[in-house]
């Protein structure tokens, strides 16, 4: 598992970890919002009017309402990102990654809208009756040009359908159900491969029934799912008023600076906080990332730029209101720099060969140098020795970017452990699945789960973790089913969906009892395989995007005179 998560984040490191993808995600969103002059502003109060229906039209083609269109794309994004991926944000980079989540989704508002009216554009009425869209349509259809020369990019249509599958995997399957599964047995001691299997059970009996049957349950699940986070958000946030400002503060002072160490974290980098919490943004809307399209192409319209409206919603629903919200309860709750006792993992634990302390500054240094890959402190290699439970070697142990302390180990059985345990360059050898349990930062679902409990609730908050986990994870996995079929559909025709679908019902039992760091870690891979090509695509077609633009308005003030217009 070790030598699978260090290969993976290997690739992760080239591109959805790399600096140049971060540029071209923000950089695509950054010229759009220039290009069509701020569409995210002025057109939102319009998007709101064509969410509700006003200027549809009888006869208008599709399978779902733009409402239930836009919840199923916000079940797709509404998910763990919300939940445990703020909490990892803030794991890795500190209060300042929320204001770069923040910039993410603004900027996304404006990649959204391209995205989905494109999409929509080319969408095809496939051989059951259905409407299919998404990027890998206008990717085949489109006229492309570069320096007046044409250009096939079926190609990529075919890599984006294909990493569409993966993703499908990697962002709608296996993190969902692994943070519900994690989630549930914190809250409620729920076996893991239990909470998987009953779920899978619902999945499949959702997903079976397609488009129809997954718009009407997620235009359901989401207003629900959100008003019980709201409550148990604002339950913690007025609980510790007191600490809003200082929430606040830290958030915007951090930006430019880094975040400094304090209580148990180490500190963290600019760009550290930069390259996460535009990561963890996009993980969060998945606005350029092209998913939201192939939900959005089933939508009623006579026209796609419509719908592409309506897509600029999704990113400040999803991430101006829900992360924010889960960002400032993590900070106001204090949780985020406290140590907590929790089980290890192997793939985020290292042992370092000599006794580092938190009071001793020049250590401290020393760590914050390591965890943020500047200069890596000296790993041990040799054996552990210990003897019930306590280890007994002058060293120290990092996990989860953190000093671990009060550390014992112990048997597969929960028995303390005495005897020997190898250790190769800092990584301890898992093939005697011995547990480790200390006191270390925590990130993820659990550290929200903690958070939920310093509120009016106190330990009754856990549950509405819980239980929004459960909900918005589960949507999430309904809605990239969803995705995952149309893109087999594209590629291999309407049958092989069946296929598909077995086997993402089954990987997503498989990975309620998966190591979390790899899920994660293979979500990023999986994001920025979709991501590349569909940012391309949209910034080769940005001349057709704007007339496309021009005569919708023309063509608006034929059919609805009397009415305002925001261009």
């Amino acid at each position: 598992m070790q030598e699978l998560n260090e290969i993976l984040a290997t690739i992760d490191g080239y591109i959805g970890g790399s600096d140049w993808f971060v540029y071209l995600l923000l950089g695509t969103g950054v010229f759009f919002t220039i290009y069509l002059k701020f569409p995210q502003i002025r057109y939102f109060g319009f998007a709101v009017k064509v969410v509700k229906g006003k200027f549809d039209k009888e006869g208008d083609e599709g399978d779902t309402s733009h409402f239930q269109a836009l919840s199923t794309a916000l079940s797709g994004t509404v998910g763990t990102g919300n939940i445990a991926g703020v909490a990892l944000a803030i794991h890795l980079g500190g209060p300042a990654a929320i204001f770069w989540m923040l910039v993410t989704a603004a900027l996304g508002m404006t990649t959204k809208f391209v995205e989905v009216t494109l999409s929509h554009k080319y969408r095809e009425k496939t051989g059951d009756g259905t409407m299919a869209g998404g990027p890998m349509y206008f990717m085949k259809n489109a006229n492309f040009e570069l320096f007046g020369k044409k250009l096939d990019l079926r190609w990529m249509a075919a890599l984006f359908a294909f990493a569409t599958v993966l993703s499908s995997f990697g962002t709608g399957s296996l993190p969902q159900v692994n943070s519900i599964a994690n989630s549930l047995f914190a809250t409620f001691g729920i076996d893991k491969m239990l909470s998987g299997g009953v779920l899978a059970i619902c999945l499949g009996l959702v997903i079976i029934g397609g488009i129809k049957r997954i718009a009407a349950v997620t235009s359901k699940l989401v207003p629900g799912m959100a008003l019980i986070y709201f409550i148990g958000a604002l339950a913690v946030i007025f609980y510790n008023i007191e600490n809003i400002v200082p929430s606040f503060v830290s958030i915007f002072s951090d930006m430019f600076s880094g975040s400094a160490a304090t209580g148990g974290f180490l500190g963290a980098t600019i760009a550290y906080a930069f390259n996460r919490g535009v990561n963890r943004g996009l993980f969060s809307n998945e606005a350029g990332q092209g998913s939201a399209p192939i939900a959005h192409a089933s939508a009623k319209a006579h026209e796609p730029v419509s719908e592409g409206l309506v897509a600029i919603l999704e990113p400040f629903i999803d991430t101006i209101i829900i992360c924010s919200l889960t960002g400032l309860v993590l900070l106001s709750s204090g949780v985020w720099n406290e140590k907590h006792e929790n089980v290890f993992q192997n793939t985020d634990m290292t042992v370092l060969t000599k006794v580092y302390s938190e009071s001793d500054q020049s250590d401290v240094s020393t760590l914050f140098e390591h965890i943020n890959g500047k200069a890596p402190a000296p790993t041990f290699t040799g054996q552990l020795q210990v003897t019930n439970g306590v280890i007994g070697n002058p060293l120290s142990i990092i996990h989860a970017r953190s000093l671990a302390e009060n550390i014992r180990v112990s048997d597969s059985e929960g028995n303390l452990y005495s005897g020997t345990v190898s250790v190769l360059d800092g990584k301890v050898d898992d093939s005697n699945a011995l547990v480790f349990v200390g006191e270390s930062l925590v990130h993820s679902a659990p550290l929200t789960t903690i958070a939920f409990t310093r509120s009016f609730f106190g330990g009754f908050g856990q549950y509405i973790v819980s239980i929004g986990l459960l909900l918005f994870a589960f949507s999430t996995a309904i809605s990239w089913s969803y995705y995952g079929d149309r893109a087999m559909t594209y590629m291999f025709g309407s049958g092989s969906v069946v296929y598909f679908r077995v086997v993402y019902v089954i990987g997503f039992f498989l990975a309620a009892f998966t190591d979390t760091t790899i899920i994660w870690t293979l979500s990023g891979i999986t994001i920025a395989l979709m991501t590349i090509p569909n940012l391309i695509g949209i910034l080769l077609l940005r001349k057709e995007m704007k007339s496309t633009l021009n005569d919708y308005w023309t063509d608006f003030k034929k059919d609805w005179p009397d009415e305002k217009t925001p261009e």
